[in-house]
Order: C-alpha cells, then structure tokens, then sequence
C-alpha cells in the first residue's frame, strides 16, 4: 500500500527531479570554484644597447635584470633609480606585470635558455637603443613580434647620436625593419622620418574605442616633443598601421609622432621621442628633464596603456 496518495508514477518523477537538482547543484558548485590568479604581463626593458649613452637613462632601475632587488614594493619613481622609473613603479604597483631588464653586455635572443630569452616574454620595450642590432638579434625580435609579441619602440631626433658611433635611433631602428632576415618589405608599414622638430605637443585622433588612446591608466589627449621625430605610415604595405598622435598640422599618412601596428600574431607601437618618457629623475650625473609630468601632456597614460595593448 502506498501512502499520502502518491501513485508508483509520482514517487518515480519525484525521486529523478530531486537527484537531477542535486546533480545540478553539484555543476553549480564546481563551476563557481575560484580561478586562480592570471599570470602578469610579462615585459623586458632593453639596457644592451646603450640607453645609458651620454645624458640619456632609460632603465626603470639600476638594479638588473630585476628591478625588484633596488626596491621590492616600490610606491614613489624614487625608489628604483633611472629616467623610466615611474613607468616601471606604475606598471609594478598594478600588480598585473612582472618587468626585468636586459642588461649592458647582453643580447636579445628568441627560443634559447636564457633567463631573458624573448620567449619568456609578452613585450619588448627598446627605449632609444643607440647601438645597431646584429643580425641575430633583429631575427630574434621580428621572429618575437611575428609569433605574437609586442614591441615598443621609441626613437629620438635624427643625430641623436649619444655614443657617437655613428647611429642614433632613427637609424637603428629602421635598419631592424628593413634589414632583417624575416621581413624587410616594409613589415610594419611605417618608416621614421630623418627629422629634428624641436618642440610641439602632438594630439591624439578621435577614436573613443582604441585602446591605447582610452585605456585603463586614463584617456590620451596630447604627447610631446621636446626635439623628436615623427613616421610616415604607408598602410598599402601594412593595413593595419595607424596613427594615433599627430604633429599640429599633419594628419593621415604623415607627420605621426605615435603609431601602432601589427606583424603575425604580434603587436607594435612606435613613439617619436624619449623625452616623453623622462620622469626627471636617475642616475646622479645625468641631465634630465620630466616629460612623463609635463602639464600640456598626458604621456603616462599613452605610456601605460600601450604596453597594456602591447603585452594583452
């Protein structure tokens, strides 16, 4: 005898609803499971090319490779000693990026066993190199970039010379695009003038999507030159090429002081000066002026958030 009225039908239907809510239940449970922490963008600061030359120190630290040694939970640009230190500290205190340096005496490379191999990175910054790439080194970066990389290049005006063996950035920098074993057709779509402008404050397009221009370290609106340079984009050889800072006068495929592009799976940004990326701040016996502060500027922001769009 059955009791309560339930008929051998019922009971069945009841007893299948509460085993498939408790086999939902379990999904439920699994699925809600903490994930575990994302794995910091991972980005190297060249120091193997002489960014150190004369009165010019683009390092985040004199500590290398790790900038962590000097300081390791910086919140001030003073407490890891070089001109790009407040990039580094801002990067650092995110808490979304691990940053080494590769240091004087060094050389890039890709795919080998070295601690900073490019393959254990999400983003290369090359902060005004004035030595030339050897060949090896230009097919490590064009290999990292094609694989899926980001680069960060930021040149200087022509006859920027600080070492004075006969190159400045201008130079170095297009002789890896268009002297390189992987692709010297123009691979970015962009060359870098031969120009020394001596100071303006480049503005930024309108374009409320782009990333770089309206990231999460704030909105870009102006840059600036304090004797730099500009490129002259050439999207036939690359569609993806574009212009997001412009020289006061200039627009469409000349006169941009920052550009951004893509080769393969990888990223690139170009900038046409180092002194937007000055904090002012380094090595005692160096003369340096606070361009990442200018007022008339918003160079932090353009600085950050490329590296974000780079090493995403």
């Amino acid at each position: 005898m059955l009791g309560l009225g339930k008929s051998p039908r019922r009971l069945t239907t009841a007893v299948t609803v509460f085993g498939l809510l408790a086999a939902g239940a379990a999904v439920q449970a699994a699925t809600v499971t903490p994930a575990a922490a994302a794995t910091p963008h991972r980005v190297l600061f060249d120091n193997a090319h002489a960014e150190t030359a004369g009165n010019a120190d683009w390092i985040v630290s004199t500590s290398q490779p790790d900038p962590l040694g000097q300081d390791s939970s910086p919140s001030s640009e003073t407490d890891w000693t070089g001109a790009l230190s407040s990039w580094g500290v801002a990067l650092q205190e995110s808490g979304d990026y691990s940053l080494k340096t590769l240091p004087s005496g060094s050389g890039l490379t890709y795919g080998g066993s070295g601690a900073q191999d490019l393959a254990n990175f999400d983003t290369l910054v090359l902060p005004e190199p004035n030595t030339l790439f050897t060949a090896s080194e230009k097919t490590a970066i064009m290999n990292f970039v094609k694989n899926g990389g980001g680069l960060f290049m930021i040149s200087d005006h022509t006859g920027a010379d600080r070492n004075n063996d006969g190159e400045d950035a201008v130079e170095i920098l297009n002789d890896l695009m268009t002297n390189n074993s992987v692709d010297s057709t123009d691979p970015f779509g962009f060359s870098i003038d031969s120009l020394s402008i001596s100071s303006d404050y480049p503005s930024a397009i309108s374009d409320s999507a782009n990333a770089v221009l309206h990231g999460s370290f704030g909105t870009v609106t102006k840059s600036l030159i304090a004797s730099g340079t500009t490129a002259t984009l050439k999207p036939a050889d690359n569609s993806s090429v574009k212009g997001l800072l412009y020289r006061t006068g200039y627009s469409g495929n000349t006169g941009a002081f920052f550009a951004t592009s893509t080769f393969g799976s990888g990223r690139v940004a170009f900038w046409g000066d180092s002194s937007p990326i000055d904090d002012g701040t380094g090595q005692s016996g160096n003369t340096l002026y606070d361009g990442w502060n200018d007022s008339g500027a918003t160079n932090a922001a353009l600085a950050l958030n490329a590296t974000e769009w780079l090493s995403s």
